[in-house]
């Protein structure tokens, strides 16, 4: 009975809800991006993810905050179980966040247009050359406190387990000469189970571990590096590793603001 009354309340209220956002939010990031794209990215996204985690309604619980500085720029890697992770990542992890995207996704109504205006980076997967074009130009505007964001796995893991990783996000990292930031999503694939819409309220977890130094992105292959940071993320999953405990964030604290 009560999965019945959630269906109702999926389709007749979160829907609409998670489509007012969407817009609402679309179009602050088109007005706030002219004047700054790292508003537009970092606060307009922060309410689009929490505002839809409260209306689910869901919560993140987050751990290894410590290991991030602000004044960094980082590649950031992440696994990927559900498209409840863009939200987690966006209104939990704190950053200043630039997605990697392939190019198709610049079609998706709304979202692709935000996602441009906020500078974003559309990349064409079957051209390595236009894409290393692309990204150098990226390299240009980077500034302190931003980060590129990945899913090194490429799409998302229909089973949970960590599929092996694309070279891409490394090879970037070493392109760029950034640090690298493992963190490891949980949960978010029973708030929303990959290629369904089987919404449900639901709790997910961020831990976020140790970066990999600039000086080891220097010494090792992108294999290597993908081999490590997929270790670091696999280790964040383990089915017998204590819960984190270091924060606590409830959804339904919108006064929070994006830097907790």
């Amino acid at each position: 009975m009560t999965q019945f009354f959630y269906q109702l309340y999926k389709w007749l209220i979160y829907a609409p809800l998670f489509l007012i956002n969407t817009a609402v939010c679309t179009v602050l990031a088109l007005l706030i991006s002219p004047f700054s794209r790292r508003l537009a990215s970092r606060w307009v996204g922060w309410l689009w993810s929490r505002g839809n985690f409260l209306v689910t309604p869901a919560r993140v619980t987050t751990a290894g905050r410590e290991h991030i500085d602000p004044s960094q720029v980082y590649i950031i890697a992440a696994n990927h179980l559900s498209q409840y992770d863009i939200f987690v990542l966006y209104g939990w992890l704190g950053l200043d966040l630039r997605w990697v995207m392939k190019k198709e996704l610049r079609r998706v109504p709304l979202i692709g247009i935000a996602c441009q205006a906020m500078g974003y980076v559309f990349i064409d997967r079957n051209n390595s050359s236009e894409s290393r074009r692309v990204l150098e130009e990226v390299k240009a505007s980077l500034t302190p406190g931003m980060s590129l964001t990945f899913f090194p796995e490429g799409t998302r893991s229909l089973d949970g387990r960590l599929k092996p990783f694309k070279k891409g996000a490394f090879a970037t990292a070493k392109d760029l000469d950034l640090a690298i930031l493992p963190v490891t999503i949980g949960g978010t694939d029973r708030i929303l189970p990959p290629a369904t819409l089987d919404l449900r309220p639901g709790d997910a977890t961020l831990v976020i571990h140790p970066p990999i130094a600039r000086e080891t992105v220097r010494s090792l292959s992108a294999r290597e590096l993908a081999g490590l940071c997929r270790e670091a993320i696999q280790s964040g999953m383990e089915p017998k590793r204590d819960q984190p405990t270091s924060e606590s964030h409830s959804s339904t604290n919108l006064s929070a603001s994006p830097d907790q």
